[in-house]
């Protein structure tokens, strides 16, 4: 009887142990409770097709303005935002070595027409002599030969100390036309090649709003060019609307965007560079299209779908649908609806393939008691 009692707890605990493991075993998973989902029946009707671009004020004419020689750059004379006006100097760069070119040049020009004054006195000298029989006819002939080379010599020193000259003057480099600086690429200090920018300038005059438009749409927005108010700005920050003129499409798209840089004169309108703006781009209404609130498109995969309703077994499928464009607040669909369709147009982020939900039916709301109601019930 003790042995007995000495293995009773251990029986009993492995009996508590038994237990235990089987009531924290796999439980059933609870079944998904039904959605609520706010439906639309999808129908065809009548739609104003507009896109909107971003866009931003750039000059007509922008100079990458850079010296013609090179050299170390001393000084700039004008920042970023500076108003320049046409001759005004705007940077200088190291002439020291210019000027020694523009000097030996000019050495070289002394000394080409020393010998070509050399060379014409004898053949004077070399005439007399010839008519005096002293001698001969060939003789004479080179040092003729001789006298015109040294002609040619002192034009070529002209010429390259006129060129040495003109490097000299480029060591300053001057506004070409008024306008205002629109970006700074050197900074003193820096020995500069030939060519290297230095100031950008935008150049005063005409204006510009440049956008961009996807490939698929290049083509309207080239048909809306000859459509009176088809094509307007909107500055950022307004509501007021005005028309612009389409003045040039790029005709290649861009290798990392691809997308259209489109320009449209801005005209006579009051724009600050690099101001940003939207143009709207009005196409004709369309009638027959499908349009749906934007909360009812969302993307999977990386394609536009929406959530369909099967009315029979109450349960949702995903359809992939093209868009069309934008009418306000709703999306036109363009392709893979059809009218009659029931589809989810709230609380799509939330679904998945095969779910059960159910319709959302607002609550009703009773009408608050009228006064006297109130006081015949207090009686």
């Amino acid at each position: 009887m003790p042995h007995l009692l000495r293995l009773a707890p251990p029986l009993l605990l492995a009996t508590l142990l038994s237990a235990l493991l089987s009531g924290c075993g796999k439980q059933p998973a609870a079944p998904e409770p039904e959605r609520a989902v706010r439906t639309q029946l999808v129908n065809a009707g009548a739609a104003n097709a507009s896109h909107e671009y971003a866009a931003e004020v750039r000059p007509r004419i922008e100079s990458r303005l850079s010296f013609r020689v090179s050299g170390k750059l001393l000084s700039r004379s004008v920042n970023l935002g500076d108003s320049v006006k046409a001759g005004q100097a705007l940077a200088r760069i190291d002439a020291q070595d210019l000027k020694l070119a523009e000097a030996a040049a000019s050495a070289a020009v002394m000394a080409a027409r020393t010998n070509r004054d050399q060379a014409g006195q004898d053949y004077k000298r070399f005439v007399d002599l010839q008519r005096q029989g002293f001698i001969s006819a060939a003789e004479l002939e080179r040092r003729d030969s001789a006298f015109k080379a040294a002609q040619a010599q002192l034009e070529q020193a002209k010429a390259q100390a006129d060129v040495q000259g003109n490097q000299a003057g480029y060591a300053q480099l001057l506004a070409d036309a008024a306008g205002v600086v629109t970006g700074i690429n050197a900074e003193p200090g820096q020995v500069l090649a030939a060519g290297t920018p230095v100031v950008t300038v935008a150049l005063d005059g005409p204006r510009d709003i440049v956008f961009s438009v996807p490939e698929d749409q290049i083509g309207p927005v080239k048909a809306a060019a000859g459509l009176a108010g088809a094509l307007k700005v909107r500055l950022w920050g307004g509501d007021k609307t005005w028309p612009l003129t389409l003045r040039e499409v790029a005709a290649a798209a861009d290798p990392v965007t691809r997308t259209f840089l489109i320009k449209a004169d801005a005209g006579k309108l009051d724009v600050r560079l690099g101001q940003s703006a939207t143009v709207v781009l009005d196409l004709p209404q369309r009638v027959g299209v499908i349009k749906l609130p934007l909360a009812a498109v969302l993307q999977q995969s990386g394609k536009t779908s929406v959530w369909t309703l099967d009315g029979a077994s109450m349960t949702v499928k995903p359809v992939a649908v093209q868009v069309g464009g934008a009418d306000g607040n709703e999306v036109i669909i363009a392709g893979g609806l059809s009218p009659g369709q029931e589809v989810v147009v709230a609380g799509v982020h939330v679904l998945s393939p095969g779910q059960k939900v159910k319709r959302y039916v607002p609550p009703r709301t009773t009408a608050a008691p009228t006064a006297a109601a109130a006081s015949a019930a207090s009686r």
